[in-house]
């Protein structure tokens, strides 16, 4: 089975000229956004040339308007066209309205959770039928709480939807953009926490972003190095207590180990 995309790179609907571009920029998943970046005056044509764009050769996800919008019903029409890989719902709090994807004929559907309702309801949504993941709308969540920061103001509801989602038994969810596209350090330094907290990937909001976003969410190195020094050790020991690096391997350290490889796309060493 393919790992989830670990990046999901947003392309403005309104700019179908960008969009094979958004698709060859290495994202693991692209996403036309018919919400935040399209106008009100512009949203029926920017669903049109996506309409007029969509291939199966170039499957998309697709962003589109809240349920308590004048768009979303027309915009859950797109849901079930060939070359829509599935549907991101912004401001995500009710299951009526996943299953309105649903029965529009949504492969998958990403709840994006921006509100205090909605991570109130994030397990709930997390076990919906056909929901892959959730994803954290984290700008809009700060704004609809009142919350200033960025790190430890949103420790919890990062590993709540952690959580959420591990107890509903799906993906482990995506984080927050970061808005400083060309600060480096910056951006590996937010990838880096949502990878410890247990999130599995990241929305991006330029190609340049890609990059650490894939290095933060990927084993290093030195990671692919002890684990397979850890299996080869285990092997060896028939089922004796060992220490790998001066510390005691036991059966969470292997299954650590073996879960890295598989990460790493390098299964069991040879």
């Amino acid at each position: 089975m393919a790992s989830p995309p670990r990046s999901y790179l947003f392309v403005p609907g309104d700019r179908p000229e960008r969009f094979a571009k958004a698709c060859a920029s290495g994202a693991h998943a692209v996403i036309v956004d018919l919400e935040d970046a399209v106008a009100p005056e512009q949203k029926a044509a920017a669903r049109a040339a996506l309409a007029a764009w969509l291939h199966p050769d170039h499957p998309v996800l697709v962003r589109i308007n809240a349920a308590d919008t004048a768009w979303f019903r027309d915009d859950c029409a797109l849901a079930g066209r060939p070359g829509v890989a599935g549907v991101v719902l912004p401001k995500a709090e009710r299951l009526e309205d996943i299953e309105a994807l649903r029965a529009a004929g949504a492969a998958a559907v990403l709840p994006l959770i921006e509100t205090a309702v909605g991570y109130d309801r994030a397990r709930e949504l997390a076990g919906a039928a056909g929901v892959h993941r959730l994803v954290f709308g984290s700008i809009d969540f700060q704004l609809d709480l009142g919350i200033t920061g960025e790190d430890d103001a949103l420790l919890a509801f990062r590993s709540g939807l952690v959580l959420a989602s591990r107890l509903a038994g799906v993906a482990a969810p995506v984080d927050g953009v970061s808005t400083a596209i060309d600060d480096a350090a910056q951006l590996s330094a937010d990838a880096a926490r949502a990878r410890r907290l247990g999130f599995g990937g990241k929305l991006c909001i330029h190609p340049r972003q890609l990059q650490a976003v894939h290095a933060a969410f990927s084993p290093s190195e030195a990671d692919v190095r002890w684990a397979k020094r850890v299996l080869e050790a285990a092997g060896s020991a028939k089922g004796v207590a060992i220490a790998v690096d001066g510390k005691m391997v036991d059966r969470p350290v292997i299954l650590r180990a073996q879960a890295i490889l598989d990460e790493a796309g390098q299964g069991l060493p040879g």
